[in-house]
């Protein structure tokens, strides 16, 4: 059997036309039950028309017990397409949980727009409305023409009148739909922003209370906020509008069709059983019209979350499984590479190549805005080249199983994150701790004896991102997670930044040692100490690779006179 286009369009939607079974099955139960919902009505006949006339208890009895059976198979159905939905929910996120943290964690890492929307909240919208009344709803509405069949039986003007409510019921759904879904959207949209703007000042707190930003700050979330209120209020007016037609309309037709029936009495023409049954089937007939105006939010909230999951899965398709390559020697080169950040239309490195073999420390220098940071995470593979490559061991970084080549390359962005967790936790990449490693890391770190004198040692808690060390302790214990494992390949983005002297001689110390035992070693640097064992200086300026050589040539070429421009810019290179 061939899927329809719409399921084989996505990854997403090939996984819910994965669960057409369940879906089957939640309809034949869907079936059933709504069959069942005409035992009252059938019941209500019975005992005017058969019970009242012939007065025997015992037509009373046998009639209420089969349809108390009946009931029981209505709720039996009610509760097994329930069970199954939620079973069935439970599932697709089982199936799609992995696959969505790996697609934003992809998305985040290439600054995608895509990373802006909250995938977990989508998927868990979509799981939410599969088991919700909104599916229900969905499969209750093909009964409304069945049940206004059912009542023109009973008497044509009388499917008339359902029906003429049943199109008005439906076209203030489409109404409330069209007028109401853009600005609820909007709304959320601008709640989700002004939250976020907030939060991302407050994050920097100790600035907003020591320089007097407060106030301004205030000021800045007042008029977001008012905006939003404005636009909320304005959605909830919509809103309220359309719910209160829908009530004026299903409070009419409980009314009206008690009337119309009445009339038709007077006239013989029905008779009072049926009358009473007519408007029982007219207000059930109208119940999935009813139950669809109050879940069109939820169903459309519902398409926003899948589509933006859409977008998500299809821009970030699940990675496959590279070879196995076993340990990387440490040999690093780059062809001709020019890669630049997301939504920036120049590259900020252009056409850079250079190779450098295994156990060769690299010191890196160049003015701010040169490029030198957009390097080191094309190095280890954090930003792929927009063209170029760069290869690992003489093969692209890109064709390594992360996984397997994660342990073997160590990372100090220039901006220190730790993970919320205790100091061995994020010296050990929050993954098993190895206690021998943490503590030859923290030696080589020169965070050792510091980290002793902490009220729990390793095991003390470093606080939300680190905030409860200072800045230098946090750039010592990312290096010593960087050089955890002894990786083959590490990066050090302005290591000592936060430095003192101790801190600049134990950083000095474990690039010797990394030296010592073969590593590859590239380090972002301006300060003299460090570039003083480097074995090889290259030189970015203006995304350009301005000059490369051995340490000591390429100094004694720094300190040669040079045209006035060019040293100025050569001094502060160095």
């Amino acid at each position: 059997m061939n899927k329809p286009s719409f399921f084989s369009r996505s990854e997403l939607a090939r996984a819910l036309w994965g669960f057409r079974r369940e879906f089957l099955l939640v309809g034949s139960l869907s079936f059933l039950a709504n069959l069942l919902m005409l035992a009252p009505t059938l019941y209500m006949l019975q005992v005017f028309d058969r019970v009242l006339s012939s007065q025997s208890e015992l037509t009373l009895l046998a009639v209420s017990l089969i349809t108390l059976l009946l009931f029981m198979a209505l709720a039996l159905s009610e509760w097994l397409r329930s069970r199954l939905l939620v079973r069935a929910s439970l599932r697709f996120d089982r199936q799609l949980s992995t696959r969505v943290f790996n697609g934003s964690f992809l998305a985040y890492l290439a600054q995608s727009a895509s990373s802006q929307s909250r995938p977990f909240a989508d998927l868990n919208q979509i799981r939410q409305f599969l088991t919700g009344s909104g599916v229900f709803a969905l499969f209750d509405a093909p009964w409304t023409p069945i049940y206004i069949a059912v009542i023109s039986f009973l008497h044509p003007w009388l499917g008339i009148l359902a029906l003429g409510f049943a199109l008005v019921q439906a076209a203030l759904a489409w109404f409330g739909q069209r007028q109401t879904v853009a600005p609820s959207e909007e709304v959320l949209k601008a709640a989700g922003e002004t939250a976020g703007d907030l939060q991302d000042k407050l994050r920097n707190i100790e600035v907003l209370e020591s320089m007097g930003m407060v106030a301004n700050l205030q000021r800045r979330w007042n008029r977001q906020h008012a905006a939003t209120m404005d636009k909320g209020a304005l959605a909830q007016g919509l809103i309220n509008r359309v719910a209160g037609w829908s009530k004026f309309i299903r409070y009419s037709q409980q009314s009206l069709a008690l009337g119309a029936g009445a009339l038709l009495v007077i006239d013989g023409q029905l008779s009072p059983s049926a009358m009473i049954a007519a408007n029982v089937l007219m207000s059930r007939a109208l119940v999935p019209i009813d139950q669809l105006v109050g879940t069109w939010r939820g169903f459309f909230s519902c398409r926003s979350a899948f589509q933006r999951l859409e977008r998500l899965l299809d821009e970030f398709p699940e990675r496959g499984h590279p070879p196995s390559r076993g340990r990387p020697t440490g040999t690093i080169s780059l062809e001709a590479v020019s890669a630049g950040a997301a939504g920036r239309a120049a590259p900020i490195l252009q056409g850079i190549s250079f190779a450098v073999p295994a156990g060769t420390v690299v010191a890196v220098l160049g003015p701010s805005g040169s490029g030198k940071s957009t390097l080191a995470k094309v190095v280890v593979g954090i930003w792929s080249p927009s063209s170029g490559a760069v290869l690992l061991d003489g093969e692209p970084i890109g064709g390594w199983n992360r996984l397997e080549l994660g342990p073997h390359i160590g990372y100090l962005p220039q901006d220190v994150e730790l993970f919320g967790g205790t100091i061995a936790e994020n010296i050990a990449r929050l993954g098993e701790i190895d206690s021998r490693k943490v503590i030859e890391a923290a030696s080589s770190a020169g965070m050792h004896e510091t980290i002793l004198r902490f009220p729990k040692g390793y095991d003390t808690p470093i606080g939300d991102a680190g905030s409860l060390l200072s800045g230098g302790q946090r750039q010592r214990i990312g290096l010593a997670r960087a050089i955890y494992g002894d990786p083959s390949l590490i990066v050090l983005d302005e290591p000592n930044a936060n430095l003192d002297d101790a801190g600049e001689a134990a950083l000095v110390c474990a690039i010797r040692q990394l030296k010592a035992k073969g590593k590859t070693v590239f380090l972002v640097t301006h300060r003299q100490g460090a570039v003083s064992i480097a074995d090889r200086l290259m030189v970015l300026r203006d995304g350009v690779l301005a000059a490369d050589g051995p340490r000591d040539a390429m100094l004694a070429s720094l300190r040669r006179p040079q045209p006035p421009v060019r040293t100025a810019v050569l001094v502060q290179s160095a």
